[in-house]
C-alpha cells in the first residue's frame, strides 16, 4: 500500500523541510486535539466532587481558548507547507512529463494514443498530488493520529478498558489488506480506458468535417458510447471495491462504541474509573471515528497514486532513440550523404539505399519519385527525426551521431506535408519560432509565402484566430502559412516537403520565384509530385524504392528521357487541356 511513498522518496527528500514542518506541526495540533476532552473530563469530576467553582471553570475555558488558537495557528502553517508541496509535486511532474515527450522521436509516438498521453498528464498526475498531499494528512491521521489517541487512552484513563475497546481493529487490518491491491488493480484499468475515451473525443473532433461527410455521425456517437459505458463501468468496479470500506468501518465503530461503553460502565460501578474519566474516555473513542474511516481513505489514495505514478513513470522510463550529446558542436553546411542507408526502428528492410547527395550552401534541390520511393524519408534525415542509419550523415565536418537534434534544427527550417497549426492567430502561428519578430520582417515573409493576398479575406488580418489545427483556414491557407513559419525562423537550410500541393500552379510558381529571390544565399530542399516546383532547382534527384534512379538539372533530365521527362510531359499536357 505505501509503495507510492517509495517511488516518491525522490521528492520528500527534496522536500525535506517542507514536510517536517508539515508532520511535525500536524502531531502537536493532533496532541493538542486531546487537551478539550481532557479537560471537560475534569470539569465533571471537579463538579461531582463538588468542586467545581467559578475561577476553576474560567481557567479551563481560557486553556480551551489558547489550545483551539494556537491550533488554528499551526493547522494554517501545516496546511500551506503540505498542500503547498502537492502541487510542487504536480507542477514538476507535469514539467518533466511535458519535456520528455518533447524529447522523444515520432517512433514514440507511433505506438501511443494520444488520449492516454493525455490521461496521464493530467488525471494521473492529480492522483499523484493527492497523494502527496491528502494521502500524508490521512496517513497521519489514520495512524499516528490513532496512536496518540490511543496512548492517551492508556496512559491517561485505563489500559484494560483501552485494549478491550480496541479489540476489533483487526478487522480493518484484514479489510485493507484484501481490498488495497484489488483497487490498485481495477483503478489501472479505469485510467487506461479513460485514456482510450480521450483518444476517441480527440479523434472526433479532429475528424468532424469527414464525419459529417460521410454520414457518419450515428456510427461515431455509437462508438462513443461504447467506450463511455465501457469507462463509467471500469470505475464502477473501483466504486464497489471502495464502497466496503465505509460499512465495515462504521461496525468495527459500533463494537468498539459498545465495548468501551459496556466495560467503561462496569469499571465506574467498581470505582475502578471516575465519571470523568469514563466522559473523556468516550470522547476519545469519538475522536478514533475519523482516523477508522481515514484508514479507508488511505487506501484508496495510495493505490490510486501508485497506480497513476507507475502509468506516468511508465512513460518517463522510456529512453530517448536519439542521443543528445552534451557538447555544443554546431552544424553547418554542406550536408553530405555518403553511401548512406536508413530504416525505420523495428523494422528489417531499408527505406533509403546507397544514397550519396552533397547540399551545398546557395543551392536548391529538387527530390521528385512516386509516392513511397522516399521523398519524406529522405529529407527527415536531415532533422535527425530517428537515428541516423550509419555514419555517412555529415553536416560540415560533423557526423550527425556526434550534433544535438538542437544543433540540427537550428540550422534547418522544415514544412512537413501535414501542416499543424495551433490555435492561436495567424501572427502568433508565423512568429512562434522567428527570431525577428518585426513588422517589417513578418510581412516579408508572408509576401514570399504569398499569404498576403489573403489576410484581407481574414475578419482580423494577422489577428484572426485560427481555430484547433487551422479549421477555419483552407488546405492552401494552412499550406502558406506553414511556409511562412519556417520563412520566418530564416533557415540555413528550408526544406518543402511537398508543402506547395494544396496552391494552384499559378500561386505555386510565384512562391517559387519568391523565395530564389529572397533566398539566393541560403539553401532550400524541395519534395514535390509537380515536376514544376522543382524545375528551377541546381540539382533534381529522382527516387526510387529507396534509391536514386536519375539525377541532374531539368533540362539534363528531359534529354536523358527517363520517369522525369515522362512526367513532365504528362503533367504539361494535363494542365493544357484544364486550361482549354
Amino acid at each position: 500500500m505505501f509503495r507510492v511513498l517509495k517511488q516518491l522518496s525522490w521528492f520528500f527528500k527534496e522536500q525535506k523541510k517542507r514536510y517536517v514542518i508539515a508532520i511535525s506541526l500536524l502531531l502537536v495540533v493532533s496532541i493538542f486535539e486531546l487537551t478539550p476532552a481532557l479537560l471537560i473530563g475534569r470539569a465533571v469530576d471537579a463538579f461531582q466532587r463538588g468542586a467545581l467553582s467559578l475561577s476553576y471553570a474560567s481557567t479551563l475555558i481560557v486553556i480551551l481558548l489558547a489550545v483551539i488558537l494556537i491550533s488554528y495557528g499551526l493547522s494554517y502553517i501545516w496546511m500551506r507547507q503540505l498542500f503547498g508541496g502537492a502541487f510542487i509535486l504536480e507542477r514538476q511532474l507535469r514539467s518533466r512529463f511535458m519535456k520528455h515527450l518533447f524529447q522523444m522521436d515520432p517512433s514514440f509516438y507511433e505506438k501511443r494514443k494520444t488520449g492516454d498521453l493525455l490521461a496521464r498528464g493530467t488525471n494521473d498526475m492529480k492522483a499523484i498530488s493527492m497523494t502527496a498531499g491528502f494521502g500524508i494528512l490521512t496517513l497521519i491521521d489514520s495512524i499516528m493520529f490513532m496512536a496518540i489517541i490511543l496512548i492517551a487512552m492508556t496512559w491517561l484513563i485505563d489500559w484494560r478498558l483501552t485494549l478491550a475497546a480496541v479489540a476489533p481493529l483487526p478487522i480493518i487490518a484484514i479489510t485493507v489488506t484484501i481490498l488495497g491491491n484489488k483497487i490498485h488493480t481495477r483503478f489501472t484499468k479505469a485510467q487506461e480506458a479513460f485514456g482510450d475515451l480521450n483518444d476517441r473525443v480527440l479523434e472526433s473532433v479532429a475528424g468532424m468535417r469527414v464525419i459529417r461527410a460521410f454520414r457518419s455521425e450515428r456510427k461515431d456517437e455509437a462508438q462513443f458510447e461504447n467506450k463511455s459505458l465501457d469507462v463509467y463501468n471500469r470505475y464502477i468496479q473501483v466504486a464497489r471495491i471502495e464502497s466496503f470500506f465505509d460499512p465495515i468501518i462504521t461496525v468495527v465503530v459500533g463494537l468498539s462504541y459498545v465495548i468501551g461503553l459496556g466495560y467503561g460502565a462496569f469499571l465506574v460501578f467498581n470505582q475502578q474509573l471516575t465519571l470523568g474519566q469514563i466522559v473523556t474516555f468516550n470522547i476519545y473513542l469519538g475522536m478514533l471515528i475519523w482516523p477508522m474511516f481515514a484508514i479507508g481513505e488511505l487506501v484508496n489514495i495510495m493505490q490510486r497514486g501508485s497506480a497513476s505514478y507507475e502509468r506516468v513513470n511508465e512513460t518517463l522510463s522510456v529512453s530517448k532513440s536519439v542521443s543528445l550529446p552534451s557538447n555544443e558542436l554546431v552544424a553547418s553546411l554542406p550536408v553530405r550523404l555518403k553511401d548512406y542507408s536508413f530504416s525505420y526502428p523495428n523494422s528489417t528492410v531499408n527505406q533509403l539505399q546507397q544514397i550519396n547527395l552533397t547540399v551545398h550552401k546557395g543551392t536548391t534541390i529538387g527530390i521528385v519519385g512516386k509516392t513511397g520511393s522516399g521523398k519524406s524519408t529522405l529529407v527527415k534525415q536531415f532533422l535527425k527525426y530517428y537515428p541516423p542509419g550509419n555514419e555517412g550523415l555529415l553536416f560540415g565536418n560533423h557526423s550527425a551521431n556526434d550534433l544535438s537534434q538542437e544543433a540540427i534544427r537550428h540550422l534547418v527550417g522544415y514544412v512537413p506535408q501535414d501542416h499543424v497549426l495551433l490555435s492561436k492567430t495567424v501572427k502568433e502561428n508565423i512568429l512562434i519560432a522567428a527570431n525577428d519578430t518585426s513588422n517589417t520582417h513578418l510581412h516579408q515573409v508572408i509576401h514570399t509565402a504569398a499569404f498576403d493576398q489573403d489576410l484581407a479575406f481574414l475578419p482580423n488580418g494577422l489577428d484572426t484566430l485560427v481555430g484547433e489545427n487551422g479549421v477555419s483556414l483552407s488546405g492552401g491557407q494552412k499550406q502558406r502559412i506553414s511556409i511562412a513559419r519556417a520563412l520566418a525562423k530564416n533557415p540555413e537550410l528550408l526544406i518543402l516537403d511537398d508543402s506547395l500541393s494544396a496552391v494552384d500552379a499559378k500561386t505555386e510558381a510565384r512562391i517559387v520565384e519568391n523565395i530564389q529571390r529572397d533566398r539566393s544565399n541560403q539553401t532550400t530542399i524541395i519534395t514535390s509530385h509537380r515536376m514544376s516546383a522543382v524545375e528551377h532547382a541546381d540539382e533534381i534527384i529522382v527516387l526510387e524504392n529507396g534509391t536514386i534512379k536519375e539525377r541532374g538539372t531539368h533540362e539534363t533530365l528531359l534529354k536523358q528521357g527517363g520517369w522525369y521527362a515522362e512526367q513532365v510531359q504528362n503533367q504539361t499536357s494535363q494542365e493544357k487541356e484544364a486550361m482549354s
